[in-house]
């Protein structure tokens, strides 16, 4: 077993992390649930604390721990694929750096995966520790992406175990921009859930704020819903109709009273509703075209720098 973690900035949590999970891989292994040679990978995601210092030298220190860095700042979904695509194993799983996941979910996640299931998804089984704001947001956008037609886990993220099958299946997926929880289930396979309560931060701050948030989200929309697209020629429709009630409006007003104002219902109003309809459609078209021309010019995801740890004696550069 393999358990993957995106690290960026974390030398806070690390040490408490490391100490945790080593105790937990001793006593899977004390059991016989796992393999004596499974260990943790940590990826640093270009930090510019002393996370990789850190992870070096735990990676000289004991041979649970390995370290794969990468040239520079990727963001969490890329230093994630990294991480899969390159850790070894018959099962990998995948989890954040500050504690919040539940580790005492992970014998379970192997339970699942001997009794048949390829991936199993870790869902929170409730957000009483968000704040509302934090909680209705994501539990609207878990909605919004049912609706739209997105097959998502919901209140899933990333801690998840995929099986080397699943694992080997996914690199034929070229995607540019990632959105794992939704690209994770377009392999199918027979899949299962546990549920966990998700922690308080351990320590240190949150590396996902507000406007990292609100990109993940317009990801996993445009990267799997042309809804958006379709959505600006019923807009259009509307405006349409909504066009030809004002004119008839304005021409009953202008026949039948005297109340109308010269010029200003038929131009003004039309005018700047058009307007923000057409910048509206023009910024959505553009954002798929965009990712058309990020995808066309096909290039890596990442690039690893240097790789630490016994289970790289033979790849360390």
């Amino acid at each position: 077993m393999s358990l993957v973690l995106p690290c960026f900035n974390e030398e806070e949590v690390l040490p408490e992390t490391t100490a945790r999970l080593t105790e937990l891989l001793a006593r899977l292994e004390k059991k016989g649930e796992i393999a004596p040679n499974s260990a943790v990978y940590y990826v640093d995601d270009g930090s510019r604390d002393r996370t990789w210092e850190i992870i070096s030298d735990y990676a000289l220190r004991t041979q649970t721990i390995c370290g794969i860095k990468l040239s520079r700042n990727r963001g969490h979904q890329n230093a994630l694929l990294c991480g899969l695509m390159t850790a070894p194993g018959k099962v990998l799983i995948s989890l954040d750096a500050d504690l919040q996941d539940d580790l005492e979910v992970i014998p379970k996640m192997i339970m699942d995966y001997r009794q048949g299931s390829e991936i199993v998804f870790a869902v929170r089984s409730k957000r009483d520790k968000d704040s509302y704001l934090k909680r209705y947001t994501a539990e609207s956008y878990y909605t919004f992406l049912k609706l739209l037609g997105v097959d998502v886990i919901y209140n899933h993220a990333d801690f998840r175990l995929m099986s080397r099958r699943t694992i080997e299946e996914f690199r034929s997926y070229g995607e540019t921009h990632l959105f794992l929880r939704g690209l994770i289930r377009q392999l199918g396979f027979k899949t299962s859930i546990v549920e966990f309560e998700r922690a308080e931060r351990f320590a240190g701050e949150s590396k996902y704020p507000l406007s990292k948030m609100l990109s993940l989200a317009w990801q996993g929309v445009t990267s799997f819903s042309a809804y958006p697209l379709r959505l600006i020629t019923g807009v259009g429709v509307l405006v349409s109709i909504v066009s030809l009630a004002m004119a008839a409006w304005a021409l009953l007003l202008k026949l039948f009273t005297d109340e109308a104002l010269p010029g200003w219902a038929s131009t003004v109003i039309p005018m700047y509703f058009l307007g923000g309809v057409q910048l509206l459609g023009m910024g959505i078209i553009g954002e798929y075209l965009a990712k058309i021309y990020e995808a066309s010019k096909n290039r890596p995801r990442f690039h690893v720098e240097t790789v630490c740890g016994v289970q790289f004696k033979d790849r360390v550069r």
